[in-house]
C-alpha cells in the first residue's frame, strides 16, 4: 500500500485519527477487523514507539500482516516484539454477528 508517510510531528490526536481511518478501511472485511479491532482495543495506551510501530505496520500489505498474525509466515525483525505478540493473539477481534 502506498500511502502518504506518517508525520511524526503532527499532533498525537491527528495521527491517531488518521490511523483509525486507515485501520478500518483496508479493503477487505478480514483486514478491517484485524487492524481496526486491534487499533480500537489498544491505541489509548500507546506511547510514541507504539504509534510509530503501527504507522509502519499499516503501510505493509494486508496479506503479509495477516500471515504474520496467523503464524503462517515469520514476522520480520522490524515488527517482532511485544506489540506483534499481542496482535498474534487475535483475541481483540470482535466480529458482529
Amino acid at each position: 500500500m502506498s500511502q502518504t508517510p506518517a508525520n511524526p510531528d503532527a499532533p498525537r490526536d491527528e495521527r491517531l485519527r488518521a490511523l483509525k481511518f486507515r485501520a478500518w478501511h483496508r479493503g477487505t472485511r478480514e483486514a478491517d477487523y484485524m487492524f481496526g479491532c486491534f487499533f480500537d482495543r489498544f491505541h489509548a495506551g500507546w506511547g510514541e514507539a507504539e504509534i510509530l510501530w503501527f504507522e509502519a505496520l499499516i503501510d505493509e500489505d494486508d496479506v503479509d500482516v495477516m500471515a504474520w498474525a496467523l503464524g503462517t509466515q515469520a514476522v520480520p525483525a522490524e515488527f517482532a516484539g511485544a506489540q506483534m505478540d499481542v496482535m498474534r493473539k487475535l483475541d481483540y477481534v470482535d466480529i458482529p454477528r
